[in-house]
């Protein structure tokens, strides 16, 4: 999607494939463009309103990730009553997890709006979930809160709210073996090794011991991915010692 030089005062034959594919997804009709137009457009467009601010998707993305929060807390403490504080907020977060966002904005295919002078082929993992939160952030100004909550309705709570599925669903693999590794009196260590693969990105290669034996290794694009994979594949590989 591409919108003319001055997205925010035109009326082109992009404004309305805009609308409708933003129409499509929502499932009604946007009243003001601005916006949904401000939830695409990435910091490097550079972009300033009337009086010099930033316009970028960063503050949508903030009060979008408040709303979520709030609107899939209402729907857990209504459908689950005998949770305690404790569990409710182990279940939004399953739900709300970056990881979650990140499949929710893929599969809305939401970076096809993305205005940017980066090569979209360029953008970390997040982006998707990003937008995700600052799409609800322009269903709120646009549409107010009963519209934001019809949405996360349909997008998310109905196709992906399975409260047994959630139960088991694990967050951080990391803060498993962590725990078992604590309770079980072992030592364990996280440590980067040489990376020798011929990536065009920056990778991180990360090795885990336990008990002074190497584990698992893995290599992700930052420090923090390659250690949840390492850490996931210690759980598989120790799966029926920690459960």
């Amino acid at each position: 999607m591409t919108f003319p030089k001055n997205i925010f005062n035109s009326h082109s034959k992009s404004d309305g494939d805009f609308f409708l594919g933003i129409r499509n997804i929502l499932g009604f009709k946007p009243k003001n463009l601005i916006y949904y137009k401000k939830a695409f457009l990435h910091r490097s467009m550079n972009q300033k309103d009337a009086q010099g601010n930033p316009m970028n998707y960063e503050r949508l993305e903030f009060l979008g990730d408040s709303m979520l929060g709030t609107i899939i807390s209402r729907h857990l403490y209504n459908v689950v009553p005998e949770g305690d504080e404790g569990y409710l907020t182990k279940m939004r977060s399953k739900i709300v997890s970056r990881e979650h966002l990140n499949e929710l904005g893929k599969d809305l295919n939401l970076i096809g709006f993305v205005e940017s002078r980066i090569p979209k082929s360029h953008f970390g993992e997040n982006i998707h979930g990003n937008v995700f939160e600052a799409l609800i952030g322009a269903i709120y100004l646009d549409r107010g809160h009963a519209y934001c909550e019809k949405f996360i309705q349909k997008r998310v709570i109905e196709p992906y709210v399975d409260i047994e599925q959630l139960e088991g669903k694990v967050i951080s693999y990391k803060s498993l073996v962590i725990e078992w590794c604590q309770k079980q009196k072992k030592a364990f260590d996280y440590s980067v090794y040489e990376d020798t693969g011929k990536d065009e990105l920056k990778h991180f290669a990360v090795k885990l011991s336990i008990g002074g034996s190497v584990v698992a290794k893995a290599r992700a694009t930052s420090k923090k991915k390659a250690e949840e994979r390492a850490s996931k594949r210690a759980f598989f590989a120790l799966q029926d010692k920690m459960e």
